[in-house]
């Protein structure tokens, strides 16, 4: 039987739509009560960071059960933070979700909390929350964390995950109401990242790598529909002439192609994904984060 308050997963993914997040038409319609404190981060295992914000959740609401989604974000990645995040947060129970890939920690910029249909965000607003807000549903309401009653006694300036983050959350989980987490801002401040890059043509199409994953599989801001126009081989080639291409089995999982070979495929994420069956495409594509990959149907094939 399914678990009354978990959602069923999405049949499919939505397209990479930053604009998406912020929707007005349900702003200040509350969320489901929380359940759950989810921590994504880039703090790595080694320090006691994690162990920090786990125990300032634990003083101030020791009944809320924490989920950790990844501690292992590469440092200062916002990008990989935020795309991890969106991924994974519609599989989660309802709850408040905290994510910490901060490098402009203790500047000017905001914490915030957002609101929507399914759950709270709270994190810096450097981008880092927006699609997995879309993933939820959309920002319903935003608030600027400026509160002192919700924060730590002392607030260091460069461990806002423990002192500002991990308290509200607390709070929030408890059911506390957002309003009082400090003011209301006006969504269309809230910070995006830019767009990634997707072109299409009749042919085929470009796409940005959105991230690599821990097993080098390769996942392009593309939507999977692109490739799913495309025949059984495409080519892979980069963007701004480096001079390789590369052959793919276009196929569903990685042993449609032979061992060591490349696959493009629809991944988890209904993104098209680049693989090899047994190995690590980023290797053999040369590709990280933000490297423009072109795609196109192999004639005849």
């Amino acid at each position: 039987m399914l678990d009354a308050h978990r959602r069923p997963p999405p049949p499919t993914r939505r397209s990479h739509v930053p604009s998406g997040a912020v929707t007005s038409s349900t702003r200040n319609i509350p969320p489901v009560r929380p359940q759950v404190v989810s921590l994504t981060t880039d703090y790595g295992l080694v320090d006691g960071f994690v162990a920090a914000s786990h125990g300032m959740i634990a003083r101030l609401a020791p009944a809320v059960r924490v989920i950790d989604v990844t501690h292992l974000v590469p440092a200062g990645d916002i990008r990989r933070g935020a795309a991890v995040l969106a991924q994974t947060v519609p599989y989660l129970p309802v709850g408040v979700h905290v994510a910490v890939v901060d490098p402009g920690v203790g500047t000017a910029r905001r914490g915030i909390a957002l609101a929507t249909p399914d759950g709270y965000l709270v994190g810096p607003d450097n981008g880092l929350l927006l699609d997995a807000a879309a993933a939820l549903g959309g920002v319903t309401d935003a608030v600027e964390l400026t509160n002192p009653r919700w924060l730590a006694a002392r607030v260091s300036a460069t461990f806002h995950g423990r002192d500002v983050f991990a308290p509200v959350a607390a709070r929030l989980a408890s059911g506390a109401p957002l309003a009082e987490a400090g003011p209301t801002i006006d969504l269309s401040t809230l910070v995006r990242l830019p767009t990634p890059v997707v072109e299409v043509r009749p042919d085929g199409f470009t796409a940005e790598v959105l991230t690599v994953d821990h097993f080098g599989n390769v996942q392009l801001a593309a939507p999977a529909e692109l490739l799913a126009a495309l025949p059984a081989r495409v080519r892979i080639s980069p963007v701004g002439g480096a001079g390789w291409e590369r052959t793919a089995v276009h196929g569903r999982t990685f042993g449609d192609a032979p061992v060591g070979a490349l696959i493009a495929h629809a991944d988890s994420a209904g993104r098209v994904a680049l693989s090899v069956n047994g190995g690590r495409a980023a290797e053999v594509l040369a590709s990280t984060a933000g490297t423009l990959l072109r795609v196109d149907g192999l004639a005849g094939c």
